[in-house]
């Protein structure tokens, strides 16, 4: 943030900023447009694509945007770029197609739709900017290679969980200290929560149900830790983790199998601790001169310590990631290489054949971390694939859901983008 401040600064002064397409209007979409027009110098939000015009309309105007043009063409929106305009589309192509739009802020939580928006934009050398752990946790080892072949950076966001998680890793690393735990401070887990039971929450909050679905059933965080993990090397201790509950995130150092922790290191999450809803990397070093000063610094005995951050803002951060991306070409956070973790489907219900699976934060199935190499081994079905999907025999309530039990839909990208990552990485 010290770097990117300034050098944001110069290209405000310079008459030169940052020129970002945004993907996606709805309750992050409309925070981010926001937070770039009123309060980032240096930045400008020069298209909003979204599937309906007047939510990309009212993300412009609560953002300050007063003329607006809309476009139907690649070249109706260069025109307007290089005019100094705002321009809204319903068509996506078009933002990730045009020149003059410097990079992509994803923000629609979809996989298919997501997966053709990041190629084309990686395709017409476009930074592209993950709010959508959903689609990174599916095929992100994939997408990173196509980026990296075009020369653009792929990464998730700065401020959601696995951007603080991974500024906070690469602190702690920094500063000496071996980063064995990176987790999440979550308030609430329940497999069996579905739309209708979140319906309230998501009135409260100005999300959807199926979004307040996701973040009680489990699924979205095993979501941002399966990015965290494909971005750290880290695994899972076993299958959804272990997410012991505590009062404070200082407990967290007697929480977990040390020999887990010192052995490659865990992916995990705390229940029901203060302070949330942030989230914290546990680092070792055993120097007893270091453990000297760490206990001056009321940081504890060691050679185990707790560093966190008490919170996330993330459309607040967003914008820092684009300007990570274009100015430094540095990534927030993206995958090494080959996938490290997955997440698998499991049955909300005893589901019967025929049934069709509702996806990610549905009624029928809830998503649940897993390592890489189990999940191939048992060939099993990807909570971000899940949507659509036909079972083709019966599958008992909390039993994981495999490619032998359902019909995928056909002719989607994201399945041939799956099995090109798979592919791609065995070969490997």
């Amino acid at each position: 943030m010290i770097i990117v401040d300034t050098a944001l600064e110069k290209r405000e002064q310079a008459g030169n900023p940052i020129r970002v397409g945004l993907i996606g209007a709805g309750y992050m979409g409309r925070g981010i447009a926001l937070q770039i027009e009123q309060y980032i110098r240096g930045m400008r939000v020069v298209a909003i694509s979204n599937r309906t015009l007047s939510g990309a309309e009212r993300a412009y105007r609560e953002a300050g945007v007063d003329s607006i043009t809309k476009v139907e063409t690649v070249a109706q929106l260069e025109n307007s770029v290089a005019g100094g305009h705002y321009a809204i589309t319903d068509d996506a192509m078009i933002l990730c197609a045009a020149d003059g739009i410097d990079a992509i802020i994803e923000a629609t939580g979809h996989v298919e739709f997501s997966a053709h928006s990041v190629m084309t934009a990686i395709e017409h050398g476009k930074h592209v900017v993950l709010m959508n752990a959903e689609l990174d946790a599916t095929v992100g080892p994939i997408l990173k290679v196509y980026a990296d072949r075009a020369g653009v950076v792929i990464t998730n966001a700065d401020g959601d969980q696995p951007g603080v998680m991974m500024n906070l890793f690469r602190f702690v690393k920094t500063i000496g200290y071996q980063p064995v735990l990176a987790g999440n401070i979550k308030g609430l887990q329940d497999y069996y929560r579905n739309p209708e039971t979140q319906k309230g929450f998501a009135e409260q909050h100005n999300i959807t149900p199926q979004m307040a679905t996701s973040f009680a059933d489990g699924t979205k965080i095993s979501m941002e830790n399966a990015v965290v993990a494909n971005a750290t090397g880290f695994k899972v201790g076993k299958r959804g983790m272990y997410g012991p509950r505590c009062t404070h995130v200082s407990e967290a150092l007697k929480l977990f199998p040390i020999d887990q922790l010192l052995n490659g290191g865990l992916v995990d999450y705390i229940l029901g601790a203060e302070p949330g809803p942030g989230v914290f990397v546990l680092g070792y070093n055993e120097h007893p001169v270091r453990q000297g000063y760490m206990k001056y610094f009321k940081m504890g005995e060691g050679p185990l310590y707790v560093f966190y951050v008490p919170y996330h803002l993330p459309h607040l951060e967003v914008p820092l990631t684009a300007a990570r991306a274009v100015l430094f070409e540095d990534a927030a956070i993206a995958p090494l290489g080959s996938p490290v973790c997955d997440v698998i489907t499991v049955a909300k219900y005893d589901l019967k054949a025929g049934e069709v699976i509702d996806g990610i934060g549905g009624f029928t199935c809830y998503g649940m971390i897993e390592n890489s190499d189990v999940s191939k081994a048992e060939s099993l079905l990807p909570m971000g694939l899940s949507e659509g999907c036909r079972l083709k025999s019966d599958v008992k309530r909390d039993l994981a859901i495999t490619y032998l039990d359902v019909d995928l839909p056909p002719g989607r990208l994201c399945d041939k983008l799956r099995a090109e990552q798979d592919s791609y990485f065995s070969a490997a």
